[in-house]
């Protein structure tokens, strides 16, 4: 099997990557991609889905984000 997908955010460009994480799991390995068009594309394709927002909360219940989309 290999290595798992990582995606997250820079902080600094707010760029979307994936790609492998090295054993430290914060340190990208070599190949990430930018993904940040695709990576919009499919979360506004998902939440359009719901036709309502999409609520996001963290380990203690509270809500950290809500996504809205409005097709045209």
């Amino acid at each position: 099997m290999g290595k798992k997908l990582h995606v997250g955010c820079s902080p600094l460009t707010g760029t979307i990557f994936a790609g492998t994480v090295l054993k430290d799991g914060c340190t990208w390995g070599a190949g990430k991609s930018d993904v940040t068009i695709e990576a919009l594309v499919a979360v506004a394709e998902h939440a359009a889905r719901f036709g309502r927002p999409v609520e996001i909360t963290g380990p203690d219940g509270k809500l950290e984000y809500r996504i809205t989309v409005e097709a045209f």
